[in-house]
């Protein structure tokens, strides 16, 4: 019998006995102690923020070495990769990760192909409809960017508002901006290719001519311009206006898919749970490996990257924001082909959707660690 209830028996038993007993001369009672005042509760406890936890055990034969090539040299549009290697986000997932930056001169797709590397980070969902094209067994497995960050940037003197204001302009556009999204203007804008002047990643010419217009991403040339020319760009982001290709793709061989899905898996969601934390929790360690890599590359450029990714929605929008990081689907691969066949830059009777799996995209690992609105 607990203590308490005890006591309160005996007290009963007491008190019924005294009731069977003639009266007695009693003492007269005790003057009554002061209540005391109850200790206040202690403050309540601020919850733990949200740790990334690995979805599944180191195996049993120790971590499996994977390689994962980019398209550029170390940036802050790669930030998430890093991040996971910095942090040690791939470990926890039972992966050894080395990331090989790409750069004017460097082909990691053909390393991809040739069985040299495990994956690597495609600049946008064209290239992969091209694989299928050349029966190249490559497949894309998960899309970083919802959105491709591809824009027009223009003088404020020119008072461009929308994108038609851009066809009274001078257009410096890149050899494969013309084959690839500038078609699609063509098409869905009725633009003109003679208004097109080269773009050689050189922004003078833009800068000379108040009445032109230069090709860029949204997370970087607007900045340089920024910083060189001191003025600030008007932006405009095609994908605003329908370009709906994805962007920053993982892609990696069929064959690797057979061997070894659940490695697959795990370097996809690692690499999703590091995208989540470069852009919303500490990404110092990211940075510090992005600049070790890349030593032209700032405090600054890096902050500014992250910060228009997050306010463009170029990775955590549309259908990332309930299935996590990397989402794709078949509306937007059917949309965007739909798109560049009416541009005449896909043929009709191409089997697009040999060119993607939704095999390890669409979980929703890492949506807990969005801060919460």
């Amino acid at each position: 019998m607990p203590p308490a209830f005890l006591l309160r028996a005996l007290t009963g038993a007491v008190v019924a006995a005294s009731l069977a007993l003639p009266a007695l001369a009693s003492p007269p009672p005790a003057p009554a102690k002061p209540a005391e005042t109850p200790a206040p509760p202690p403050p309540p406890k601020k919850p733990a923020p949200p740790v990334a936890q690995p979805a599944r055990k180191v195996p049993d034969g120790g971590f499996d070495k994977v390689s994962f090539g980019t398209n550029w040299v170390a940036e802050g549009e790669h930030g998430g990769f890093f991040q996971a290697v910095a942090d040690g986000t791939y470990k926890a997932y039972g992966l050894d990760v080395t990331i090989l930056p790409g750069g004017p001169n460097v082909n990691n797709r053909a390393l991809l192909m040739a069985g040299k590397l495990d994956f690597f980070m495609t600049a946008n969902t064209l290239q992969s409809f091209d694989a299928v094209a050349n029966n190249v067994p490559v497949v894309a497995i998960a899309a970083v960017f919802q959105k491709d960050p591809q824009v027009f940037v223009t003088h404020p003197e020119s008072k461009v508002e929308k994108l038609e204001d851009l066809k009274r302009l001078t257009l410096f556009v890149s050899k494969e901006g013309i084959t690839s999204y500038f078609q699609w203007l063509k098409s869905e804008y009725g633009f003109d290719e003679t208004r097109i002047k080269p773009y050689t990643s050189n922004p003078q010419p833009f800068l000379m001519d108040k009445n032109s217009a230069m090709q860029g991403y949204v997370t970087s040339e607007p900045f340089v311009i920024e910083q060189k020319a001191k003025f600030k760009p008007n932006v405009l982001l095609l994908a605003d206006y329908g370009l709906d290709g994805y962007s920053t793709l993982i892609e990696t061989r069929r064959e690797l898919i057979d061997k070894n899905p659940d490695m697959i898996q795990r370097f996809v969601d690692a690499s999703m749970i590091g995208w989540y934390t470069y852009l919303y929790g500490d990404n110092s360690a990211g940075n510090a490996m992005i600049k070790s890599l890349n030593p032209e590359m700032t405090d600054e450029m890096l902050a500014y990257s992250v910060d228009k990714m997050k306010q463009h929605g170029i990775v955590d929008s549309g259908d990332a924001v309930k299935n996590g990081i990397g989402a794709m689907s078949d509306t937007r691969y059917a949309s965007f082909f739909d798109k560049m066949t009416r541009a005449g830059v896909v043929p009709r009777d191409l089997d697009f959707r040999r060119a993607y799996t939704l095999q390890f995209a669409n979980k929703g690992v890492g949506v807990d660690l969005r801060p919460k609105k």
